[in-house]
């Protein structure tokens, strides 16, 4: 009897599985989780949804998660479903600043300010890439080409005008005398139509997140002539925008939206399932892989955040003549 007894009071002290905190592996964990991608396959959003949801499955904090794409107007269209799904407490929408600036230029009807948000996810740095055969070999020989003849230099984003694709040129034209409004900046529907692009030299160079390149970067189907963000990021041989010259940093991020309307329980369960993510070793490793890095924000403060972007976005668009 002794024995039993001390056996049960270790595992007592066993601290619960990660699963756990959402219902583990009892029955009662997160299941029927949808998971809206709203722009194309291979894009951001993308690569972040199928990531967590294969990590969360992992983990035990969901049951089989659907991710599912409903591209369309720099994922407006997407924006659009959430927020008509009000009170789906099983349904959630990977998304980031492309939305925001997406919700402006395209005149939505949908707001993020109607959403319920549940978690910013990461921050990752954007990367100026060309393919391996371009002529350009540095930023500065880029810069010159593209200030000499702008609407024969096109540069190719994965976002609506507002998203981080866009925006990042964007303010990279300001800060190297180049008027934004010559700029010829060409619009894709996520990082996998933008991606084909660059390859196939239907623009000059592109613009986009470090984690949608790297396998490229990798195989050396492109270079990488600069990264936007404050400090050179590690793995990756090439300069920021500051060492090249142009006095700019600008980081992306991504996070967790679901639709209005949620019940208290309902919201908690959502929330609870991203914060469980992030502390998972299986996300730790996502994040490494990607070079991404950890902006985790729970709810409240992530509304607080989205409300400051939305702010900072239309400031920027305004100054740059852009709306």
């Amino acid at each position: 009897m002794a024995t039993v007894v001390v056996v049960l009071a270790a595992l007592l002290l066993v601290p619960p599985a990660i699963g756990a905190l959402t219902g583990g592996g009892d029955g009662t964990q997160l299941k029927g989780l949808r998971m809206l991608v709203p722009n194309a396959p291979g894009g951001g959003y993308d690569v972040t949804a199928r990531a967590a949801s294969k990590a969360m499955e992992d983990t035990g904090i969901t049951g089989p998660v659907e991710v599912f794409n409903l591209p369309g107007a720099g994922g407006t269209v997407g924006l659009g479903r959430t927020v008509n799904e009000a009170g789906n407490d099983k349904l959630a929408m990977s998304m980031g600043l492309g939305v925001v600036g997406s919700v402006y230029s395209n005149k939505s009807p949908a707001t993020l300010a109607e959403t319920t948000p549940i978690a910013r996810l990461t921050e990752e740095s954007e990367i100026v890439v060309v393919p391996k055969d371009s002529p350009y070999r540095t930023l500065g020989q880029l810069v010159d080409a593209w200030k000499a003849n702008p609407g024969r230099v096109p540069v190719g984003g994965g976002s609506s005008p507002g998203g981080p694709d866009h925006l990042a040129p964007m303010l990279m034209a300001k800060g190297v005398g180049l008027e934004p409004k010559r700029v010829n900046y060409v619009a894709y529907d996520g990082g996998g139509e933008l991606l084909a692009s660059v390859l196939g030299g239907k623009v000059a160079f592109g613009v986009s997140g470090l984690g949608e390149f790297a396998d490229q970067v990798d195989a050396g189907e492109l270079r990488v002539l600069a990264v936007t963000a404050g400090e050179r990021v590690p793995g990756v041989d090439a300069p920021t925008l500051k060492q090249s010259g142009v006095d700019l940093e600008f980081t992306n991020w991504r996070g967790i939206v679901a639709p209005p309307g949620l019940s208290p329980e309902g919201r908690q369960r959502m929330e609870q399932a991203f914060d469980d993510l992030r502390r998972s070793p299986e996300w730790a490793e996502v994040l490494k892989t990607n070079n991404w890095q950890d902006a985790y924000q729970p709810g409240d403060q992530f509304g607080e955040f989205l409300r400051s972007e939305n702010d900072r976005v239309a400031g920027v668009l305004t100054e740059l003549g852009l709306t």
